[in-house]
């Protein structure tokens, strides 16, 4: 046999290194009170005490991007997965009451492309900034074999706290308000499915679509719903969140109610994004199924106390958001509607 080395088999250290390197600058711009040590290390350090906690209680979420990759890598518009790719990790947290406070990625592909790699973090150090939180480590693991061509899968994973005694749902009744916030589109769920209507339109991603191209509709990033919803939390009377991903309003709001509270929802208050409204009349699909596979306009719900409504209302106007009322949370179980989709 003759002499091999790693670099032939495969794998280049000296790329890994050079993508550390050009992602320094982008994770240290997320840097917040509590960071102790930028990336390199084995591990990264966070101090809770200086992060102005008292007794906190830790939360932790992981999650992907789906097969959403698939169009961000067929396209070459890969700038925006890593937000992503926090999104669906810090909106989770926040439903528990949590407040992110640093994140870590994994990063796998079969042969490292440093620009490519290094467009996908900086977007998920964007997304760490955007959302309050750091982006402290990482890993980057180049596996030929595994992945082919320009392939690549992305995970994440996301540590937040709050003080004890403040998590979240908490109080949920009936009577309560809920309050939806608007998405920036198909966000990060149901892509098996979009990919699916796509290729049977007979369309490319650079088909012109509402003023660009259908690609980059559907490759709009997540929302980010942070800082909302920390100062709709911090205003009072916020009961419970739910992060409207996988399953649509039909699945997780459930997951917010406990047990003997339903909700009614009123469709006619949702305003359906084109990019939506074009799948589910491509697809024929009916409203019930578009509303437990979409979010069908609304990224993030939050039940509120009825007395509490317009402030709450208030802090997320100020806040940048367009808060919509939605409905109410009503004996029973499960998500009635009213009104239609479009």
């Amino acid at each position: 046999m003759s002499k091999l080395t790693y670099a032939a088999a495969g794998v280049d250290i000296d790329a890994g290194n050079d993508l550390v390197e050009r992602i320094k600058p982008a994770a240290k711009a997320t840097n917040r009170a509590g960071v102790m040590a930028g990336l390199g290390g084995f591990g990264g350090l966070f101090d809770l005490k200086a992060a102005g906690y008292e007794d906190p209680i830790l939360v932790a979420a992981t999650d992907g991007v789906g097969t959403k990759l698939r169009i961000a890598i067929d396209t070459g518009r890969v700038d925006h997965v890593g937000i992503d790719l926090v999104a669906m990790c810090v909106n989770d947290l926040i439903c528990q009451g949590a407040e992110p406070l640093f994140f870590l990625d994994y990063f796998a592909t079969g042969k490292l492309d440093v620009d490519s790699a290094a467009r996908v973090v900086e977007g998920i150090a964007e997304g760490c900034r955007l959302s309050g939180c750091a982006l402290i480590g990482g890993e980057t693991a180049e596996m030929p074999g595994m992945y082919e061509g320009n392939d690549f899968d992305l995970a994440g994973f996301a540590v937040g706290a709050m003080e004890r005694g403040t998590a979240l749902p908490a109080g949920v009744t009936t009577g309560d308000v809920l309050i939806g916030l608007p998405s920036s589109g198909v966000h990060s769920n149901g892509y098996s499915l979009v990919r699916r209507i796509v290729a049977e339109s007979g369309l490319g991603w650079d088909a012109e679509f509402e003023g660009g191209t259908l690609g980059d509709a559907l490759l709009a990033p997540t929302r980010l719903y942070v800082r909302q919803a920390l100062a709709a939390i911090r205003a009072g009377g916020v009961h419970g969140l739910a992060h409207i991903t996988g399953g649509g309003l039909t699945e997780n709001l459930p997951r917010a109610l406990p047990d003997g509270c339903g909700a009614e929802v009123d469709l006619d208050a949702i305003a359906l994004p084109p990019i939506l409204d074009w799948l589910i009349g491509q697809a024929d699909l009916d409203e019930g199924e578009a509303l437990k596979t979409f979010n069908c306009g609304i990224g993030m719900i939050l039940i509120v106390a009825a007395d509490a409504a317009d402030t709450v209302t208030a802090a997320l106007t100020e806040a940048g958001e367009a808060p919509v009322r939605l409905g109410s949370v009503v004996a029973g179980e499960g998500v009635a509607y009213s009104g239609s989709l479009r």
